[in-house]
């Protein structure tokens, strides 16, 4: 099987013989021609982008990990001159990021005081996180772990990964494997190949899933010829990062729907941000968006209080109102789960809206999806 490319240039035409001139359809097609070519520097921005005096200067002030790294084919999603841009928003930096807010932490999970081994952090019994690489194709602004990506400290290494592994291998009541990062899927077929073959021989482990935002900032990585390497290892889950429905192009719904043919289950995770998704529009046409691209939404994420995050972090009774908005207005299978993270390392919790409004004598009184109150026998006799 070849290795048959993502076609990306419908909707990129314009933007890829404008600024890149020259560029054969391709070479624009090829995953690793995007990943050599990101957008790196302010000097790389600003031929594309008209930058605001704010953002100018936060780029002149950055410096430590968390860089910049914005692929020419998202970059083509984002609006050139409007700073207020959903994306490019959640891309460029602002100075905000220099200040910290109460609450905020450099780790606010908790992962270093979680983490038995390098690059792997065991929080909940029967499952582990393990941080295969720290390079992302795109570096979000509001990311967890700002504190190390795009810092070299995990490369991947199969030393590292071994001592990871054997971990794993030890401790039996793990179930449950979570690759992430960085992002895996940047790393090449033949890497990945190895690790989730290493992964698959521990009987103990039932499950392997990979959290990744490669179908929404690089589809092009999603070859046929990945697609049917990664069907080998089946139970395998993904779980894609999406942040706005402009992120749902031709091209990553065809990304989506290769891997959904593999019979690879899709899942999203979108976390909650100030002006970019916290409105109960926005949120919904991507949630049903990522339906129509057999995505099942997962999990809506309360923002987590890293360092310099305070300007994309929005109320949690925002949260419940879009969740509220959701529940019983459309199908079931476009509600995610509205979740937070417990600071230092407590775990998700789910946030729900309440439609429990209390008890009156033997009956559970309720109110449904429009308000409207019931009340439901429930004083049965278990004995």
């Amino acid at each position: 099987m070849g290795e048959e490319q993502i076609n990306t240039t419908e909707e990129h035409t314009d933007f890829r013989n404008h600024f890149y001139p020259g560029i054969t359809e391709s070479e624009w097609d090829d995953w690793r021609w995007q990943l050599r070519n990101r957008i790196r520097d302010q000097d790389g921005l600003e031929r594309i982008f008209v930058l605001t005096e704010d953002e100018q200067s936060a780029l002149r002030r950055h410096r430590g990990s968390l860089p910049l790294g914005i692929t020419p084919y998202y970059a083509g999603l984002m609006d050139r001159d409007d700073p207020l841009d959903p994306l490019r928003k959640t891309m460029i930096p602002v100075s905000n990021e220099f200040n910290p807010a109460p609450g905020e932490r450099s780790d606010p999970l908790g992962e270093e005081d979680h983490s038995p081994v390098p690059g792997l952090i065991h929080t909940y019994p029967d499952k582990v996180l393990f941080l295969v690489t720290d390079f992302c194709a795109t570096y979000c602004r509001y990311c967890t772990r700002s504190r190390m990506v795009g810092a070299g400290e995990f490369i991947p290494d199969r030393q590292l990964w071994e001592k990871a592994v054997e971990y794993i291998e030890n401790h039996s009541e793990v179930r449950d494997v979570l690759l992430s990062g960085g992002d895996p899927l940047i790393l090449s077929d033949e890497r990945l190949e190895w690790l989730l073959s290493r992964l698959s021989r521990i009987p103990h482990v039932e499950l392997l899933r990979i959290g990744t935002k490669i179908p929404a900032v690089l589809p092009q990585r999603i070859t046929e010829e990945f697609a049917e390497m990664i069907r080998r290892f089946h139970p395998l889950y993904l779980s894609v990062h999406f942040t706005h429905p402009a992120e749902l192009t031709p091209a990553c719904r065809r990304a989506c729907e290769r891997l959904a043919d593999c019979g690879i289950p899709l899942g999203s995770q979108t976390v909650l941000l100030a002006g970019v998704n916290d409105d109960l529009k926005t949120m919904r046409e991507l949630m049903h968006g990522l339906l129509k691209s057999r995505v099942k939404p997962y999990y809506m994420h309360q923002c987590d209080a890293v360092t310099g995050s305070s300007h994309f972090r929005t109320p949690v009774e925002k949260g419940l109102s879009i969740i509220r908005g959701l529940h019983g207005h459309t199908t079931g299978y476009a509600v995610p789960t509205y979740m937070l993270d417990a600071p230092g390392g407590g775990g998700k919790v789910p946030l729900t809206p309440s439609y429990v409004e209390g008890r009156d004598g033997d009956e559970l009184v309720v109110r449904n999806y429009n308000g409207m109150e019931y009340r439901y026998y429930d004083a049965f006799d278990r004995q």
